[in-house]
Order: C-alpha cells, then sequence, then structure tokens
C-alpha cells in the first residue's frame, strides 16, 4: 500500500485493540468524545523512546486539565512496558500494539527500516492528535524528540 493510502489527518483513526501493561485491552474508540493523543515510539528504555516518554509524562496534567488522553505506544511487551513505567516514574498510560495487523500496521507506521546495511522492522516514530469525532487532527511524522511533547500539547490545546 503506498504511503498516500495510510490514514491521513481528517480519515478516522484505525480502531484497533492492543493490550495495556495491566493485561487489559484499549483501543481508540476508548477514547471518542474527547480528544486523544496516541504517541508511537520504537522500544522501550531507548535513549530517545525515554526522553519521549519522560518529557509527555512531565506535561500530562496538562493533557488532564486541557481534557486530552494520552497513550504511548510501541510493539514492546506489556511486561518490558511495566519495568519501563517502573524505572523511569512514568505517569502517562502505555499500550502493546504486539500482533501483526496492530494498529501501527494499520496506519503505516511499522515498516522496514534499515541501519548499517541491515533491513529490518521498525516503528517509525510518529504521533496522531485524534479530534473527539475519532478523526484524525494532527500527524508529526518521523518525530524529533526535543520539544514534542510541548508541540503537541500547544496543538491539542488550539
Amino acid at each position: 500500500m503506498s504511503a498516500e493510502n495510510w490514514p491521513q489527518e481528517g480519515d478516522a483513526m484505525p480502531d484497533v485493540a492492543m493490550e495495556t501493561p495491566e493485561g487489559n485491552m484499549v483501543s481508540p474508540k476508548d477514547f471518542k468524545g474527547q480528544k486523544a493523543v496516541f504517541f508511537f515510539y520504537p522500544k522501550d528504555n531507548t535513549p530517545g523512546c525515554t526522553t519521549e516518554a519522560k518529557d509527555f509524562s512531565a506535561l500530562k496534567l496538562e493533557f488532564d486539565k486541557a481534557g486530552v488522553a494520552l497513550l504511548g505506544i510501541s510493539k514492546d511487551s506489556p511486561q518490558k512496558h511495566r519495568n519501563f513505567i517502573t524505572k523511569h516514574d512514568l505517569s502517562v498510560p502505555l499500550a502493546t500494539d504486539a500482533q501483526e495487523g496492530g494498529l501501527s500496521d494499520a496506519l503505516g507506521i511499522w515498516t522496514e527500516k534499515s541501519m548499517y546495511g541491515k533491513s529490518f522492522m521498525g516503528m517509525v516514530r510518529t504521533t496522531y492528535l485524534v479530534g473527539e469525532d475519532g478523526k484524525i487532527v494532527r500527524k508529526w511524522p518521523k518525530v524529533k524528540v526535543k520539544g514534542h511533547a510541548d508541540e503537541v500539547l500547544a496543538a491539542a490545546k488550539g
């Protein structure tokens, strides 16, 4: 599927269930009626991903005050998420998009990457702001972590 066929701003957020670290299931439809931010990141406990999760955690109360739900998503296991939350005292909720055909697959951000001449499947760091109606309001592709959580908060409040 070519990139222009993946969900874009104005399209409905695909509804695919994911597992929380507590063993519950969560999906985008659970956030209908409120704004939500879904930030997808490659891997728990790596420098950029840790910074991003800590930045969103630091702003969680501001997102809460603005009535905006947060959810961090990677393909890491629920156990790895539990360890990541504990190790870094994260307040932002996380979910596991581990199954094939997951939400990141539906969004086209679980894709082939290349590093040091080797190809592998990986997550493209991407954030989505979804409106109360379940439609994508804004998409941040290939996120640069520094200042990102602040930018997303400003857009969510706007």
